[in-house]
């Protein structure tokens, strides 16, 4: 037995260290690294899970071919001359962006840039901007602030108020719970704002509940009553600022009565936050899924103007703390992904990929590549998403497992797990540590490394020379830029765990990254990009606010909310307790269908279906459902049956939560 420090890859919020214990050859137990100065020793269920990921007998240990509809085990030798032929004709006869490259963030390390070192090399691919995940909030922040930028997590106990708005820490951020659990304790007053009662309520000193989609609106109502009162931070607005007086005018052309409508929060409650914000510090946490609507970038920047007009920005304990990606921008990616190598180049919307693979032209798309990602399950508008990866000539994946895309394939190539490679890895949405995951065991089979396979499809394709490095040079590379900060890839090896040099308190000089230099109102970034750069007041495309006729067909908002066992898509098919579908449903809802828990329903509307068995929400706001992303088609098929491909309003974000569906008892 021996053991070692190693760390999640997990895209997530914590990014946690670990503690790995091997033994002849096979890793037996995961448990948290207690000497971790963020995530301390705790890790979640997820995480422990990296172990039967990699033990398990489902994994894919060599590459397949589907042959007259059935996949045959097939040599390396073989499956990457074919495929690297296939690539070599579609260049030639199309041009290199008829290749599309389908991708997500499954994994945080850094390594996982080496794909747009290869695409960049062959000439330029079809490549996926945007993220289902977090895209229009990232941009969203972008516009106001230059950067998305959140303060260090130990800057918490300089706060006297914490909103948590739509974001439930207790299942998808363990470590801030932790947090708030010990300033709690000490006196700092949590508020959660969400559409429903979750686990983070419970430890707050409040809950507001509130209409899903109108958080914006809910944040114009705390800063006309800022206003009101005379309680806005004049002072930065006047000398750090661009465009207050057009917020003004988005402000004043709402009544609160029509913000207590539509918000479903009282007066005496938002006059209460109000109060809250000027009286600070007072931190602001944004959760993932107010920003997957229609409206979702004009709300993450409604709540980021309330953070401002109310002073707690650039100062400790404060903050509109979304996204941290100062954290990944810590590291050389020109030097990783070589850009000045792409000849020609095209990118589609991550969330809409599938309508535009299926629209393309000059040129067409003929083939796919997937990596680190699971498209058929995690890409909205599922029965889309499978017309259009149906569509072309040749779809390859790397893959662990044998996942709903995967299925579909022509090539499976077998990927090796987080233990079976060596990397670092770092999270840019919360904590600013950068940890190392050092290579632990063999790759089971005849898996391989993502470098390793790209490198050898390079070598077929005529630029080898790119990729003659070793995997530790290709770390070097990436941390390269980090040297002159004094930090080195030997360093990192050596600690486990190593801060990286960003700002703790984000603009505490008040110098903005948006073009003014100042904090935007109106952006000059959007304006920019051909937007109007004003924020304004928009509602969820799918809402009886601004579809009433849709609305009265389908009248329930449904919410596709993260798992707790499972990262996305990637544990189903490991733990038996998941492989059923939950159809959560509020209790109005429960009482208009007189459903009871495990009653068997259909959730439905024009883009599908998908049938579960019902639990009743505690708490919530009215007319909603509630079903976990992620579900694979054997055991039911995913919601995203249901969600819609449609693009944010910033244009690089999906509009997952702006869905509404109809119920029925079966």
């Amino acid at each position: 037995m021996a053991t070692f420090k190693s760390a999640c890859p997990l895209n997530c919020w914590d990014s946690c260290g670990f503690v790995v214990e091997v033994e002849n050859g096979k890793v037996v137990k995961i448990d948290g690294d207690k000497d971790h100065p963020i995530t301390k020793g705790k890790i979640c269920g997820r995480g422990r899970m990296l172990e039967t990921r990699t033990n398990s007998d489902d994994r894919i240990l060599y590459p397949l071919k589907k042959v007259d509809g059935e996949f045959q085990r097939i040599t390396w030798e073989q499956a990457l001359t074919e495929i690297s032929e296939k690539l070599l004709i579609v260049r030639q006869k199309y041009g290199s962006t008829a290749v599309l490259h389908s991708h997500d963030y499954a994994n945080g390390g850094l390594l996982t840039k080496i794909p747009d070192r290869f695409f960049n090399c062959y000439g330029g691919a079809t490549d996926l901007i945007g993220s289902i995940c977090w895209g229009s909030g990232i941009e969203a922040q972008n516009w106001d602030f230059g950067n998305s930028a959140s303060h260090a997590p130990d800057d918490i106990y300089n706060s006297k108020n914490v909103i948590i708005w739509g974001r439930n820490v207790a299942r998808t951020n363990m470590h801030l719970f932790g947090y708030l659990q010990e300033v709690k304790k000490k006196g700092t007053n949590i508020i959660v704002i969400d559409p429903i009662y979750n686990g983070t309520a419970k430890i707050a000193n409040s809950y507001i509940s509130i209409t899903p989609g109108m958080d914006g609106l809910l944040a114009i109502g705390i800063m006309k009553e800022l206003i009101r009162l005379d309680l806005q931070d004049k002072e930065f607005i006047e000398k750090y600022t661009l465009g207050f007086s057009d917020l003004l005018a988005t402000i004043e052309s709402i009544s609160m009565n029509e913000i207590e409508e539509v918000t479903n929060v009282p007066r005496e409650t938002i006059t209460s936050l109000a109060n809250i914000y000027s009286n600070g510090p007072t931190a602001t946490y944004m959760g993932l899924g107010m920003q997957r609507y229609a409206n979702g970038g004009n709300t993450i920047r409604l709540i980021d103007a309330l953070v401002a007009v109310s002073g707690n920005v650039g100062i400790p304990g404060g903050g509109a703390n979304f996204g941290n990606t100062q954290v990944g921008q810590s590291f050389d990616s020109v030097a990783l992904t070589l850009p000045e190598r792409k000849k020609h180049s095209r990118s589609f919307v991550m969330s809409e990929q599938a309508e535009r693979i299926l629209t393309a032209s000059e040129p067409p798309i003929k083939m796919i590549m997937v990596s680190s990602g699971n498209p058929l399950t995690q890409v909205p508008n599922t029965n889309r998403v499978l017309e259009a990866f149906q569509s072309v000539d040749t779809l390859v994946v790397l893959e662990q497992f044998m996942t709903d895309t995967a299925r579909l394939a022509d090539y499976v190539l077998p990927s090796a797990t987080v233990f079976e490679e060596e990397d670092i890895y770092y999270s840019s949405m919360y904590h600013h540590f950068v940890n190392y995951g050092p290579k632990l065991v063999e790759a089971r089979g005849e898996a391989k490394s993502d470098v390793w396979i790209w490198s050898e499809l390079a070598k077929r394709l005529g630029f080898g020379e790119d990729f003659n490095y070793t995997r530790k040079e290709f770390i070097k590379m990436g941390v390269g830029s980090l040297q002159e900060k004094g930090i080195s890839f030997e360093e990192i090896k050596e600690k486990s765990h190593v801060p990286l040099p960003v700002q703790l308190v984000p603009w505490n000089d008040f110098h903005f990254s948006t073009p003014s230099g100042k904090f935007e109102f109106t952006s000059s970034l959007g304006e920019m990009k051909g937007y109007d750069g004003r924020i304004k007041i928009s509602y969820p495309r799918e809402s009886t606010f601004s579809n009433q006729e849709l609305g009265e067909k389908y009248p329930y908002s449904l919410l596709t909310i993260h798992p707790l066992r499972s990262n996305h898509s990637q544990n189903y098919h490991l733990i038996e307790g998941l492989q059923t579908i939950k159809v959560e449903v509020s209790k109005d809802i429960a009482e208009q269908k007189n459903l009871v828990p495990n009653d068997k329903v259909r959730v439905f509307n024009d883009r599908g279906e998908i049938t579960g068995k019902v639990q009743i929400l505690k708490e919530s706001s009215p007319k909603i459902i509630c079903i976990d992303e992620g579900q694979w088609h054997i055991f039911g098929g995913s919601v995203n049956n249901l969600t819609s491909h449609e693009v944010s309003d910033n244009g690089l974000g999906s509009t997952l939560y702006d869905c509404l569906v109809g119920i029925e008892k079966l």
